[in-house]
């Protein structure tokens, strides 16, 4: 199955932007006849027939629909302070969204190293992660947002802090019940200050560890984002 996105899926006809349809016309060599899926990221998945194999804007008749697409029963915000790597960062967004999320809000701590995304190339990456995993949900990015701002931001489900050092502390297997909305902050690689933990703690989010070793930023998240998706 070939996945293409677009926003324009409100009537029966859909149109590829030039990018999506340079891809199917020319690079994969589909013509008038073909059948595609699109999506619009918003957990609708159509099945399309190509009527004008245009390589600048393709467009398709849609032959099916199908409405939240493989939706599952819980929502996923992970909130992670952007590492110094950026790669890193993108690394983290690729995998996750493969295996399924749907909000990233990159945090601002005190001990963070890198305050700056480019969240167009984010959001890009995103949609090629969505489309290669065959998804119909496109997750939210926010902007780097502080992280005391994201503590008081009222959410509907659990809340967990992660962090390296601490005996209150609870494995976050221990800690979630399935089903429920998580949302869960990870760091930056210096971890959070002692201010950042007591400001979660004393908002009712939940102290938890991802294990007995000490994780780099990004493969916290990204443990995290398994773990929920594996217990879901």
């Amino acid at each position: 199955m070939q996945l293409f996105y677009t926003l324009d899926l409100e009537s029966d006809l859909c149109t590829l932007n030039e990018e999506e349809s340079k891809h199917c016309i020319r690079v994969l060599r589909m013509s008038n006849g073909s059948t595609i899926h699109v999506t619009n990221g918003k957990g609708t998945l159509c099945q399309c027939t190509i009527i004008d194999d245009n390589p600048k804007h393709c467009t398709a008749r849609i032959v099916e629909r199908h409405d939240n697409f493989e939706q599952h029963n819980f929502y996923l915000h992970i909130a992670l302070a952007p590492t110094k790597n950026n790669a890193r960062i993108e690394w983290f967004l690729e995998k996750a969204v493969e295996m399924g999320i749907d909000e990233i809000t990159p945090i601002v701590c005190d001990h963070s190293e890198r305050c700056i995304l480019k969240r167009e190339r984010l959001e890009k990456i995103a949609i090629s992660a969505m489309k290669q995993s065959l998804k119909a949900y496109l997750p939210v990015i926010n902007d780097p947002t502080p992280v005391c701002k994201v503590i008081g931001n009222a959410f509907s489900g659990q809340r967990f802090i992660a962090y390296c050092d601490g005996d209150r502390r609870t494995p976050l297997h221990d800690a979630y019940r399935a089903g429920n909305n998580a949302l869960i902050l990870i760091g930056p690689e210096g971890d959070f200050s002692n201010n950042e933990i007591q400001q979660a703690l004393q908002s009712g989010f939940a102290p938890v560890t991802l294990g007995n070793y000490r994780l780099r930023t990004e493969t916290a998240a990204l443990a995290a984002t398994a773990f929920f998706n594996l217990v879901n």
